[in-house]
């Protein structure tokens, strides 16, 4: 998922009554963010502040998959006086437990996570340790959760979960002739960007 847009935003606090967190994730792919796209998110945030929503939920890694302290912190501050939840880039962090006595130190409210799996019930180990050593922070497992698991971690002794909770509807009687999704978009170690000289050398091509 990335950011909502300003129209989803304005209309989810018009016609909702229940508490909402938003994710502020200006791209897919990886946590590691260029300054501009760091700006991007601080001035979502801002956004989400000034809409009065209740939650911000997002996450900055560094390259090497450490936490990005400094930049968190920014983010933190930047929230307000609304709940952060440093969502499931934890998942790739090398050293989850040195990781969550930072977010911890920085006030951080809630962890979403599977516990380094691919599922959260896989993760079940490690959500369990985390789950007891917070001392601050809220641990919310995430990940494939649903009817058939959700008893694991009510007996765990979990007080929150995320899930997807979706299913797929027909939207159009039969499928279009060509499929406008591409897997290509798809990658957590690549990100696609505007190729200039590609473009040039096609505006060019066209012009002259």
């Amino acid at each position: 998922g990335i950011t909502p847009s300003y129209g989803l935003l304005k209309s989810v606090q018009e016609k909702v009554t229940i508490p909402v967190h938003v994710l502020v994730r200006p791209r897919s792919g990886d946590f590691t963010y260029s300054e501009t796209e760091f700006e991007i998110i601080k001035r979502d945030i801002a956004l989400c502040v000034d809409l009065g929503f209740q939650g911000i939920v997002t996450g900055v890694l560094l390259k090497d998959f450490t936490l990005d302290v400094e930049r968190t912190k920014k983010l933190v501050e930047a929230s307000e006086s609304l709940k952060f939840t440093f969502h499931r880039a934890f998942d790739w962090i090398k050293d989850p437990l040195d990781a969550l006595a930072q977010l911890e130190t920085m006030g951080v409210d809630c962890i979403l996570t599977s516990g380094q799996q691919k599922s959260a019930e896989k993760g079940i180990e490690l959500l369990t340790e985390l789950h007891h050593k917070v001392s601050v922070s809220t641990i919310m497992p995430g990940g494939g959760i649903n009817i058939e698991n959700i008893g694991l971690f009510k007996q765990v002794g979990f007080r929150n979960i995320h899930l997807s909770g979706t299913k797929f509807i027909q939207s159009l009687p039969e499928p279009p002739g060509i499929s406008m999704n591409s897997s290509t978009f798809l990658k957590e170690d690549q990100i696609a960007l505007s190729d200039t000289e590609t473009i040039r050398r096609i505006v060019n091509a066209v012009k002259y």
